[in-house]
C-alpha cells in the first residue's frame, strides 16, 4: 500500500467504506433479520428465501436499466462525481432507513432494502469506472486486489462490533432485533464517514468535453457502440463470460445466509462463519492479484471459476455446521480475486476517456446476470421445496462463464 499514490488509496478506502453495507446489509444482518420478520408472519423458510431472490433481482434490474445511460452521461466532464456522490447518498439514507422499519412489516423491509441496493450498485458503477483515472494498467489489477482485500477488513470492523451487541444483547438490555437496527445505522454511518477521502481525493482524468442535448448524445452513443460491436470484439466477448460467471459469484453472496439457515445453521454460526470469511479473503485478493502478474489475469480468473464449480458441489451435499464452515473457506479462497481481477481486466480493455460508458455496460451486463441467478435459485427452490436444488442449478451459470471466457484474449 506505501507504493500507492494517494489517488490509490483513496479509491481503495472506498471498498474499505462500502464493504460494511455488504456484509450487514446484503449477506448477513438483514436477511437474518428478514428471515425473524417473514418467520413470524408464518412464511415457510423456502417461500421467504424466494421472496428474497425476487428483491434481489428487482433491485439489480433497476440499476441494469438505468446503468448504461447515466454512465455515458458521466463521461462528461465533471459528471463522474457528482452521479458517484448523488448514487452514495441514496444508499447511505435508506440504508439508515432500514432502522425505523414498522416491527412485522416485511413488505416495507423489502422495499426499502431495494433502494439501498440501487444506491449501492449505482455508486458502484461510477466506482469501478474511477479505476482507470487512479491506476495505470501495470498497476490496475494490484489497486483492484487491494480494494477488495482491505474491503473485507473494513467490512468485518463494524460487522464485529455489531455481532459482539448481539451476542450480548440481554447484558445490554435490548433484543436481537433492537439491536440489529442499531446495526444499519452504524453501518449507515460507517458508509458515509469513509467515503469522505474518495470524494475529496479522487477526480475525472479521462472525459468528454461538455455540449448540449447531453442525454440526447448520450443515447446516441450508446447506440453507436452497439452498433460497432466488431470493433470491440474482445470487450463483448468478455462482458458475455463475465454475464455468466459473475451471476454464479454474486448469487452465492447474496443467498448464503438465508442458505445456511435453511439448512440448519444457527445465527451465531452464521455470523461468525460471515466473519472468518471476510478475514480469509483478504490475503486471498492480494494473492490473486499477485499471481496475475505471473500466470496472467485471464488464467487466474478461470482458476477462480473452477474453485467455484466445486463449492457448489460441495455445497449441495452441505448437512452439518463443519461442513458449511468448509463451505465459507472456498468461498473466502475466490470470491475477492474473481471479482477484482474481472473489474482490473476489463479496464485494460476498454478506451478511457470513455470508461463511464464502458463500465455501465459492465454492470448492466453484471446486473441482468444478477437478476437471473437469485431468480433461478429462487424458483428451483419453491418449486422443489428444497434450497439446497437452487444453490446446485448455479453451476450451469460457471460452466457456461468458463467456456466462453476461453474465447477471450489474454491481455498482459
Amino acid at each position: 500500500m506505501t507504493k500507492l499514490t494517494k489517488g490509490e488509496k483513496s479509491w481503495v478506502l472506498y471498498d474499505w467504506a462500502n464493504s460494511a453495507y455488504t456484509l450487514v446489509v446484503t449477506t448477513t444482518i438483514l436477511p437474518l433479520f428478514f428471515k425473524s420478520v417473514t418467520s413470524q408472519a408464518g412464511l415457510a423458510a423456502s417461500q421467504s428465501t424466494a421472496y428474497w431472490g425476487y428483491a434481489n433481482s428487482a433491485a439489480t434490474f433497476i440499476v441494469a436499466i438505468l446503468a448504461p445511460l447515466l454512465g455515458t452521461i458521466a463521461d462528461y466532464k465533471d459528471k463522474k462525481k457528482r452521479f458517484f456522490i448523488s448514487a452514495l447518498m441514496l444508499g447511505v439514507i435508506f440504508t439508515l432507513a432500514l432502522s425505523f422499519i414498522p416491527e412485522g412489516n416485511w413488505i416495507m423491509l423489502l422495499s426499502v432494502y431495494v433502494f439501498t441496493m440501487v444506491g449501492f450498485a449505482g455508486a458502484n458503477v461510477f466506482y469501478d469506472a474511477f479505476l482507470v483515472d487512479v491506476s495505470s494498467e501495470a498497476q490496475m489489477d494490484m489497486v483492484s486486489s487491494y480494494g477488495y482485500a482491505w474491503g473485507y477488513i473494513g467490512g468485518t470492523i463494524p460487522f464485529a462490533l455489531i455481532a459482539a451487541m448481539i451476542f450480548g444483547h440481554e447484558r445490554l438490555n435490548l433484543s436481537e432485533i433492537d439491536v440489529m437496527r442499531i446495526g444499519f445505522a452504524v453501518t449507515a454511518l460507517w458508509w458515509a464517514v469513509f467515503s469522505i477521502p474518495m470524494i475529496r481525493n479522487v477526480h475525472q482524468k479521462y472525459y468528454i468535453e461538455n455540449e448540449a442535448h447531453v442525454v440526447t448524445k448520450s443515447i446516441r452513443r450508446i447506440k453507436e457502440t452497439l452498433k460497432n460491436v466488431k470493433s470491440h470484439k474482445a470487450i463483448f466477448a468478455f462482458l458475455i463470460a463475465y454475464f455468466f460467471y459473475i451471476d454464479g459469484v454474486g448469487t452465492i453472496i447474496k443467498m448464503a445466509v438465508v442458505y445456511g439457515s435453511d439448512v440448519g445453521v444457527d445465527s451465531t454460526t452464521l455470523i461468525m462463519v460471515l466473519m472468518a470469511v471476510q478475514l480469509v479473503a483478504f490475503p486471498f485478493a492480494i494473492l490473486y492479484g499477485m499471481l496475475s502478474k505471473k500466470f496472467g489475469t485471464k488464467r487466474m480468473i478461470q482458476i477462480a471459476i473452477i474453485i467455484y464449480i466445486f463449492t457448489c458441489i460441495y455445497a449441495y451435499q452441505l448437512d452439518s455446521v463443519v461442513e458449511y464452515w468448509g463451505l465459507g473457506m472456498l468461498v473466502a479462497s475466490s470470491q475477492g480475486g474473481i471479482q477484482a481481477l474481472s473489474r482490473s481486466y476489463y479496464g485494460k480493455l476498454i478506451p478511457k476517456e470513455n470508461s463511464n460508458e464502458f463500465y455501465g455496460f459492465y454492470n448492466i451486463f453484471g446486473k441482468f446476470a444478477a437478476v437471473m441467478g437469485p431468480l433461478l435459485v429462487g424458483v428451483v427452490s419453491e418449486t422443489t421445496g428444497r434450497t439446497q436444488n437452487g444453490i446446485f442449478s448455479i453451476i450451469a451459470l460457471f460452466v457456461i462463464g468458463f467456456l466462453l471466457l476461453l474465447k477471450v484474449p489474454e491481455i498482459e
